[in-house]
């Protein structure tokens, strides 16, 4: 997992709250009580005051008061709690609420850090950086006449933002151009879509990838189906995997247009709050094509209500692996000086009135995020689906069918993620070609004959055996990486989507869901 994804589903799943943390007595607590506490918790203060004082004052370095406190202090009092109560400085804070929201304002495109330079992966479909004319693989030498060598592309990420209606100059090095390239580029708002895909896989069977859960996400589900035309549909093929979460809200809203009015899609209790129930109350108006849900270990938080509440009722088929396990809801409380402090409030539970959350309480956090054996089911939360199907609390979901796609092999993983090779690649040709390709472009022998000599010029190791058997999968990604530049990412999410083995197999499950869906009708009969 990334150490965005850990951020991500860090803070995911919350409730925004804005009211400021005060000294507010709950309910029944006596003033006797709360005064002794009160005197106890101004004692910590003063000892931890003076600590601070003397570390302060006499250790060999001057001392960052802001880190000693916020990233220290604070953070270490939240992990004797739980793994999702965090505490956000100004900066992270921004960019929680910015992902909340769904958009910031800057130039719209992503960057990385490649040999010690900021690269730009692929400008954002439609934005000022895309019209400006950035390409994949331009480096950024400088922003407004700054040079970016010893910054972080965080550093120069934040430089890229500003104010609507600001303007900002992008110097870019460019293959196999002699001269940098200035770009004078008007910031602007720059929407951060949760619906990464929504299109046609074949006639009737409609795939929509929900990465994330914001302000915008069950308006955003909503509108694609609505283009797709949702009376066309016969089959869902909803992607949750890599979701981290996000908004409980959006994940209950999301849930709602699949469900029939009045059905149960969450409920969540906490110490200091009574059992609050969501149900569905638009409901999918009688559409009750099959679904197949995938997700996979980094699917959580509101992707597992969306999941939980659907397997629950028997309204989709899961497939995939066990998704993350995270059943903790997490108020937000704004603080003092732009932070803000996420608390975990309350436990959540799916319809059956499972907890799907994963233990903690034995292990490090870094284990609980990064350890990739996943827990398994807590045999003594057993609970029934509306048909009668057994599931599991503990653990995650489980998905009703196992399946993972097959892993890439020793050379093939070599050349993504070590070496880069189709990234690069993709600079080089077209440094030599058009690029204007057609939609029904693919590689021929001369692309993959240049593509080889470029593997031999970079120095990438391989062998010709490698190479032949790994022809068809080297083609595919040959072609998704230049119909990036060609196009943009969601055409080329579109071809990697068409060719995903794990959908493939989701839409060999529609059968299932389909079977799901006439169970279902025929319980209701009965009853």
């Amino acid at each position: 997992m990334t150490d965005n994804g850990r951020f991500a589903i860090l803070s995911a799943c919350l409730i925004l709250s804005g009211a400021f943390l005060g000294g507010v007595f709950g309910p029944g607590v006596s003033g006797v009580a709360a005064a002794s506490d009160d005197e106890q918790i101004d004692g910590n203060v003063r000892a931890f005051t003076k600590i601070f004082q003397v570390v302060e004052e006499n250790y060999a370095d001057k001392v960052n008061a802001d880190k000693a406190v916020y990233k220290g202090a604070v953070t270490g009092m939240l992990r004797t709690l739980d793994p999702h109560s965090s505490f956000f400085d100004p900066r992270d804070f921004q960019i929680l609420r910015e992902d909340q929201r769904g958009s910031y304002f800057g130039v719209g495109m992503m960057v990385s850090e490649r040999n010690r330079r900021t690269i730009v992966l692929a400008p954002f479909p439609g934005s000022p950086a895309y019209k400006a004319g950035i390409r994949p693989g331009d480096v950024i030498l400088e922003v407004d006449k700054r040079r970016t060598d010893n910054l972080s592309s965080t550093e120069v990420a934040d430089m890229l933002r500003g104010p609507r209606g600001t303007r900002v100059v992008v110097t870019v090095g460019r293959e196999s151009v002699e001269k940098p390239l200035n770009f004078e580029i008007t910031r602007d708002e720059i929407p951060r879509k949760s619906v990464e895909t929504a299109f046609w896989l074949k006639p009737g069977v409609a795939h929509l990838h929900v990465k994330s859960f914001n302000e915008n996400t069950s308006r955003e589900v909503d509108d694609n189906l609505k283009t797709l035309g949702e009376d066309n549909i016969k089959g869902l093929i909803l992607d949750l995997r890599d979701n981290p979460g996000g908004l409980l809200n959006e994940g209950v809203a999301v849930a709602d247009r699949f469900l029939r009015k009045g059905q149960l899609v969450v409920s969540h209790k906490g110490r200091a709050s009574a059992e609050k129930p969501y149900y569905a109350r638009r409901g999918n108006s009688g559409r009750d094509y099959p679904i197949v849900i995938l997700v996979n270990r980094y699917s959580a938080s509101a992707a597992e209500i969306v999941s939980g509440a659907l397997q629950d009722h028997d309204r989709a088929w899961i497939l995939g692996d066990n998704t993350f396990g995270k059943g903790l809801v997490q108020t937000v409380f704004p603080m003092i000086e732009n932070t803000g402090l996420a608390l975990t409030t309350a436990k959540y539970f799916t319809p059956s009135g499972r907890l799907i959350q994963r233990d903690y309480s034995s292990g490090s956090f870094l284990d609980y995020y990064y350890k990739k054996d996943v827990a398994t089911q807590n045999t003594s939360d057993v609970k029934l689906t509306d048909g009668g199907r057994t599931v599991y609390g503990g653990g995650g979901i489980a998905p009703d069918e196992k399946f993972t796609a097959p892993k890439l092999d020793k050379f093939q993983a070599d050349l993504l993620f070590r070496h880069h090779a189709f990234f690069n690649f993709s600079s080089r040709y077209f440094a030599r070609h058009d690029t204007k390709l057609a939609k029904d472009w693919v590689p021929d022998e001369g692309t993959l004959q240049e593509f080889r000599q470029f593997l031999t010029k970079e120095n990438v190791p391989f062998l010709e055996a490698d190479f032949a058997n790994s022809k068809d999968w080297i083609k595919q990604q040959i072609r998704r990486e230049l119909f990036i530049t060609a196009f943009n990412q969601e055409e080329a999410r579109k071809l990697t989507v068409e060719i995903d083995p794990v959908v493939l197999k989701g839409i060999e499950s529609l059968g299932k869901a389909r079977q799901l869906v006439e169970n279902t009708k025929k319980l209701m009969v009965r009853r």
